[in-house]
């Protein structure tokens, strides 16, 4: 028997700018029956300007456990709901895990609307390496917790993307400064707003600069390449294709990286491994 249940949208909004809401997030905004808002005077704006007119319900860090069951029940009544964030991506740090998770737990249908993202944005300006990247979200602000991640950022091969409040991005870059020694940091400012910016540049003199700096922001950090040497060095080239393979990568790709990572050319790669 097909279910009455209503479908939970997790919709993208604007970021900055709002011609990058997409035209299937208009749609599904001016359809549903409820919309689920982290801040309803934001998200009112929004809908305004689109001349979209929709009962709102607050749904935030501090009530979504609460609000989290009262959305379930109208989904089980039927109710189509968009869940919506200030801007961006809803559950990337931002309300939207925990009623997804319950959602499911009730078998309710659950339809994400892509589009913006700051995350993505900010690695894909950034200029450094895209092919694996480590999202951590805010810092934290317990000092034994903030100085695992910190460890974690240090000994990391991969991009870091960090958000960071403007009013905490001095203290953060400190924190930083201490540990990434020549690594390539990227500051992303105000993403799709009229002062867009990337501030690409040694950590020291980002620091010299940043009380000037204003609006919202985002950390991108190069992955730590030293240590990715040391690895393989040690590795025979056996383990070095078992090390990608284990992530589940296709011959060809890790091929690739093996190359890349020792050095040498593709083809001298490819004859060691053409019978696998």
């Amino acid at each position: 028997m097909e279910s009455k249940f209503g479908t939970l949208y997790i919709v993208a909004t604007p970021i900055g700018n709002l011609d990058d809401i997409t035209l299937r997030a208009l749609k599904i905004l001016k359809e549903v029956d409820v919309i689920a808002a982290e801040d309803t005077r934001h998200t009112l704006k929004l809908l305004n300007h689109f001349e979209i007119s929709k009962p709102l319900i607050s749904y935030h860090r501090h009530n979504e456990e609460v609000k989290k069951d009262i959305l379930i029940e109208k989904l089980k009544k039927g109710e189509n709901i968009a869940l919506v964030s200030d801007a961006g991506t809803p559950g990337i740090c931002d309300p939207g895990e925990q009623i997804v998770k319950k959602a499911i737990e009730e078998n309710v249908k659950i339809i994400p609307i892509p589009g913006a993202c700051a995350s993505i944005q900010a690695l894909i300006g950034s200029g450094l390496d895209t092919n694996e990247f480590l999202f951590l979200g805010f810092l934290p602000l317990n000092k034994k917790n903030r100085k695992i991640k910190l460890e974690e950022i240090q000994k990391s091969t991969k991009t870091i993307i960090i958000y960071e409040a403007p009013h905490k991005i001095k203290e953060t870059l400190i924190d930083l400064e201490k540990i990434l020694e020549s690594r390539k940091v990227v500051i992303a400012r105000e993403l799709t707003k009229i002062h867009e910016e990337f501030i690409r540049k040694d950590i020291h003199n980002i620091l010299e600069n940043v009380d000037n700096l204003k609006g919202e922001m985002i950390i991108v950090i190069e992955g730590c390449k030293e240590e990715r040497e040391n690895i393989f060095e040690k590795m025979t080239i056996e383990e070095h294709y078992r090390y990608y393979e284990k992530q589940q990568l296709e011959k060809k790709e890790i091929i690739k990286k093996i190359a890349k990572d020792r050095n040498v050319p593709k083809n001298d790669i490819y004859k060691l491994f053409i019978k696998k």
